[in-house]
């Protein structure tokens, strides 16, 4: 029979093989799911708002969530210019609709979306390259003014879209 010292060494030996494997498979990708290669720089351009209704600190906000972003979760350093990976565009639609009907015939919700047209360079692999729109919004109650809940709804959609950006340009998801 087996005794206790042995049956807790192949357990031991089984929990190594298993970390060893993982930790080889893994070993390409960053634990936040980001494959950035032989990149060492990023830059993000300013992303002006070219959207018809214009909300004053969104262009600074968008760009800095989105420099913040890449430089918390890869270990690239960020420039000003000739990055291995760039980012470009603008701000295309800032926009307020109303979404659900009350019987008084008025709006019950509102819904605020931000579309960002987003050009990726990646200047160490071409075919990975694009140009796309992203996009996202935040409900909320129409008897509430937007001003009170902006900074609320401002950090959920730009927290969306600029992962959406990350997963789309280095996690290829």
């Amino acid at each position: 029979m087996f005794t206790f010292d042995f049956m807790k060494k192949l357990l031991y030996f089984v929990i190594f093989i298993t970390t060893t494997i993982l930790t080889i498979g893994c070993g390409a990708y960053s634990f936040t799911g980001g494959n950035t290669g032989n990149a060492k720089t990023i830059q993000v351009d300013f992303f002006p708002n070219q959207a018809p209704l214009i909300e004053p600190t969104l262009s600074q906000k968008f760009t800095q969530d989105l420099q913040d972003l890449f430089t918390r979760q890869t270990n690239l350093t960020l420039v000003k210019t000739n990055g291995d990976l760039h980012f470009s565009g603008e701000i295309t639609d800032y926009r307020i609709t109303p979404m659900s009907a009350t019987a008084n015939q008025t709006a019950s919700q509102n819904r605020l979306t931000i579309t960002v047209n987003v050009v990726f360079e990646n200047k160490l692999e071409e075919k990975d390259n694009f140009e796309k729109r992203f996009s996202f919004y935040y409900d909320y109650p129409a008897n509430q003014q937007l001003n009170n809940i902006l900074e609320t709804a401002l950090n959920e959609i730009l927290e969306r879209i600029t992962q959406d950006i990350f997963n789309a340009s280095v996690a290829k998801w």
